[in-house]
């Protein structure tokens, strides 16, 4: 193996690249050589980095075979002189292979948000020494690339990932205990987090937070409910159909480009219709009145509250999902309106009523893929049915219970089905049912598919406008996606209160990183995720090459790998800059020698 220096003239200068190469002689004498490692640039900036020489000694012939790693025209600093290092490159070695691509650019997202500064001096270090903010970091970057528990990241991640090279850290960091203490300390800053990256993303992205979506979901735990009245962990209606377990519920605020502004956590026996008020308060204590137009689904603003936001002064905006039931209170006047286009395949109707504006939508797509699930659903339904109709029950009880779980399996299939039951007082070895498709309940229901209808104080905005407003939902309900899965927020094994608090705190921020990431993949490559861009980076390994030196010692370079064609081509396409390669470290007796 050799030291082999490669040639490339860029924007006017001579940039020379060092590989490892190895020669190989096959079958009929010929030589093939195949390169082992790429170790990178040796350029201006990194040239004072490299206080020694590296010479490449070839222990057959007893010579220096080439001079490694500074171009023969640069001038050996002074203070390297005599320093001189001949190595065995026969004994050359690989060790502690470790992920560099994705935790890099989880870093570079990480600074980009100026998080770094943020946390500087929330969180000095302690006195034994250990650094908060790069705990914190690490915990943010580990929710963001590779989530798991802090006992995963303890036992396992750090040690298969670079977070300890980017940092400039060593296993300490995330001792287990490290790492709690790290959750006990962040959850005081969150409001002046909230304020800190509303600046960052209107500095970076021109982020405009006129427009805000509102909506809510809840995470459940697989343990029972605590005694401590005050724990928020509750039984309540659970979105992830999960009624046996205790939950929590966050309140999420986002822009329509997905930019999280708030977020809060509530007793998981939260009612939906009890939040809205505390979060309009919420804001314009941080952030001042101004004219704000919150979107949000049916079920969360009482008519008490929307009255509340129509007389505010300067009143606030609002457009909100309306139940169906109003929609058919509404029907014979809407019959009236004629319908106008607002993009191919959509089209509303609007309609004054009561100082507000009525807005019935109707979409293709919509109607597409409601009566393809109603489809799936009545298919699967009257197949059981049959199924129970040729089974034998000597109990009505039996019978109910299992048209019961039919039901709650089916519920927008059961609605279109007539059934026959016996007399509760029925005795008989062979009780039967009988089942029918309603199809006039059918009918009414396919006229009604892809219409949905929406309120607003909004009144004089354009119907599309409006249409565009109320799809933004899109956006939170992807936030929730993202936190649930690629973040994985659950499960959740803290069991203190404001641990599992400073848990979501994390995932919250790590979600933050996965936006911006979002935002600057949107002009470029808008049909690539974030999480597809981190898996490609993920790709991109560091590992130690180590050299035994003729005096004794040890030459270790860390190097991280070639970037391939398409991790190239997003480096350019996002404008970013691989670091240097760190500069190389000497053992002596066990001990690193810079």
């Amino acid at each position: 193996m050799y030291l082999r220096c490669n040639r490339r003239f860029k924007d006017g200068k001579e940039h020379r690249y060092w590989n490892i190469v190895e020669s190989k002689r096959c079958a009929g004498g010929k030589v093939v050589q195949r390169q082992v490692l790429y170790l990178g640039e040796i350029n201006d900036s990194q040239h004072q980095a490299w206080c020694r020489v590296i010479e490449a000694f070839d222990e057959q012939s007893q010579q220096r075979t080439q001079l490694a790693l500074f171009p023969a025209e640069k001038e050996l600093p002074a203070y390297a002189e005599g320093y001189g290092v001949r190595v065995r490159l026969e004994a050359m070695e690989l060790h502690h292979p470790r992920q560099w691509g994705a935790c890099w650019l989880a870093c570079h997202l990480y600074e980009q948000l100026a998080l770094d500064q943020f946390w500087k001096d929330r969180l000095p270090d302690s006195r034994e020494g250990t650094c908060w903010r790069h705990v914190l970091e690490t915990l943010v970057c580990y929710r963001l690339i590779d989530p798991g528990s802090e006992w995963r990241l303890h036992r396992l991640w750090f040690d298969q990932s670079a977070m300890g090279d980017l940092l400039g850290e060593d296993y300490a960091l995330v001792e287990k205990n490290a790492l709690y203490r790290c959750l006990d300390k962040v959850l005081e800053h969150r409001q002046a987090l909230f304020s800190h990256l509303t600046e960052r993303w209107q500095g970076l992205f021109g982020a405009k937070f006129d427009v805000l979506l509102y909506d809510l979901t809840s995470t459940y735990f697989e343990s029972s409910r605590p005694d401590d009245e005050n724990d928020k962990r509750r039984y309540g209606y659970s979105r992830d159909k999960r009624p046996d377990c205790v939950q929590v519920v966050i309140a999420l605020i986002v822009t329509p480009e997905g930019f999280p502004l708030a977020y809060e956590v509530l007793a998981g026996n939260t009612s939906d219709k009890t939040t809205l008020r505390e979060f309009l308060k919420r804001i314009e204590t941080q952030y001042g009145k101004a004219e704000r137009i919150w979107v949000m689904d049916r079920g969360i603003p009482t008519e008490e509250v929307l009255t509340e936001m129509r007389q505010s002064n300067p009143p606030v905006y609002y457009l909100v999902g309306t139940p169906k039931g109003r929609l058919s209170k509404l029907e014979q006047e809407l019959l009236a309106v004629p319908w106008q286009a607002v993009r191919s395949g959509v089209e509303v109707k609007l309609l004054a009523h009561e100082q507000e504006l009525y807005v019935l939508a109707k979409s293709v797509d919509r109607v597409n893929k409601e009566r393809a699930m109603r489809q799936r659903q009545l298919k699967a339904l009257l197949k059981r049915l049959k199924e129970l109709d040729e089974m034998r029950f000597n109990s009505t009880q039996t019978l109910l219970l299992k048209l019961g779980a039919a039901k709650g399996k089916y519920p927008a299939a059961w609605r279109l089905i007539d059934i026959t039951l016996p007399e509760a007082k029925t005795h008989s070895a062979n009780i039967t049912f009988s089942f029918r498709l309603n199809r006039q309940k059918l009918r009414e229901v396919r006229r009604r598919e892809g219409r949905y209808l929406l309120r607003t104080n909004l009144v004089g905005r354009e119907p599309a406008q409006l249409w565009q407003f109320y799809i933004q939902l899109v956006e939170i309900e992807a936030a929730f996606k993202n936190l649930k899965g690629d973040l994985q927020l659950r499960p959740i094994y803290h069991q203190l209160q404001h641990r599992i608090e400073a848990h979501i705190f994390v995932a919250f921020i790590a979600y933050c990183l996965h936006v911006t990431l979002r935002a600057r993949l949107r002009p470029v490559a808008a049909g690539l995720t974030p999480r597809a861009v981190l898996d490609k980076f993920a790709v991109m390994q560091m590992l130690d090459v180590k050299f035994p030196t003729t005096d004794g010692r040890t030459l270790i370079l860390s190097r991280y790998t070639e970037p391939d064609t398409d991790q190239k081509l997003l480096l350019e396409q996002l404008k970013l800059t691989l670091p240097p390669q760190p500069p190389p470290r000497i053992t002596a007796g066990g001990q690193r020698v810079h």
